[in-house]
């Protein structure tokens, strides 16, 4: 095991602000000082996004190449500086770093079992991955990260956890993503809660931030058993999922998990990892908008879905006084 701690209250919120500005400088790099506050200078080097691609059928395509796809920023044509497809040799493909938030509050009682079983099938599915981090949480959060090594402590230590408290959804995600910024690779988190955020100090706003200023691909699944009219709930779990290039599930029972961890393992498996260099060379930080199409004239690709992530944030650079 790479890494295990105990996120106490205090914790927690120093991890999520140190993350809040490592995600600010997430595509930055430090300048110098002047008058006491941070000064940053451009730094991107490659803008990376990971991306599946469904036909009509409903199927993963995993046969295109990089002349197949057209990337626009803002509008702007971009050219891919790299490619790497689902059939591309192993040797060659980014290190995946595959992560797991777990609920394991109160309400997760009667379905903590039936969760766990399905959550450990799914992890000793995806064996390409380099590590896996396991973020589980309820009044606190606790996280560590395991090699492929150490699995059976792996899931020593998911079968360990008993349901109890309430529900830290926010805090867990801060809290992955804070360790998830300084890995190198394609990134993949799913997401797991029966219910809504009862007791987070980071709010929802910011989590989206931070998710929107990482490179991480988010599946989420919300177990609505405990609270299905929470309409609420299931739109922010949506847009968390969404805005990363992932995808959401929201069974109503826990019978379904097994097959939903199973689609999600394919979509993995199927995924394009590719990057460019941006043209715009404004230092504003705002939020560029990103979309990835289709330009193959294959017949049997009409209709088919291009699922990436919707952006990202570019660099800042405060203006000289």
């Amino acid at each position: 095991m790479i890494e295990q701690k105990l996120m106490s209250t205090r914790g927690r919120t120093q991890s999520m602000t140190r993350f809040i500005l490592l995600a600010a400088a997430l595509v930055i790099s430090p300048c110098s000082v002047a008058r006491s506050q941070p000064t940053f200078t451009t730094g991107i080097d490659l803008v990376r996004f990971g991306v599946t691609v469904i036909d009509r059928e409903g199927n993963f395509v995993t046969d295109l190449v990089e002349g197949d796809f057209e990337i626009q920023e803002e509008g702007v044509e971009q050219s891919i500086s790299y490619f790497v497809g689902p059939n591309t040799l192993k040797a060659t493909s980014p290190p995946l770093h595959l992560g797991l938030l777990f609920d394991t509050s109160a309400s997760m009682e009667t379905d903590l079992r039936l969760a766990r079983t399905a959550a450990i099938k799914f992890l000793n599915t995806v064996r390409q991955a380099e590590d896996i981090t396991l973020v589980d949480f309820d009044t606190e959060v606790r996280v560590g990260r395991y090699r492929q090594s150490d699995f059976p402590r792996l899931i020593e230590r998911i079968r360990g956890q008993k349901p109890d408290g309430w529900t830290a959804l926010y805090d867990a995600l801060g809290v992955y993503l804070d360790g998830a910024a300084a890995q190198d690779g394609q990134k993949i988190l799913v997401l797991y809660t029966d219910g809504g955020d009862t007791r987070s100090e980071l709010s929802y706003g910011e989590a989206l931030d931070l998710v929107k200023a990482s490179d991480v691909t988010v599946y989420a699944i919300g177990f609505l058993k405990n609270d299905p009219g929470n309409a609420r709930l299931m739109r922010r779990v949506r847009t968390l999922a969404e805005t990363t290039g992932g995808d959401v599930f929201l069974p109503l029972t826990a019978d379904p998990l097994d097959e939903i961890y199973a689609q999600i393992a394919e979509e993995i498996a199927a995924r394009y990892s590719f990057g460019y260099a941006s043209t715009d060379t404004r230092t504003d930080g705002a939020w560029r908008e990103v979309r990835v199409k289709l330009s193959s004239m294959r017949s049997e690709l009409d209709g088919a879905t291009v699922r990436p992530r919707r952006g990202y944030f570019g660099p800042y650079r405060p203006p000289e006084s």
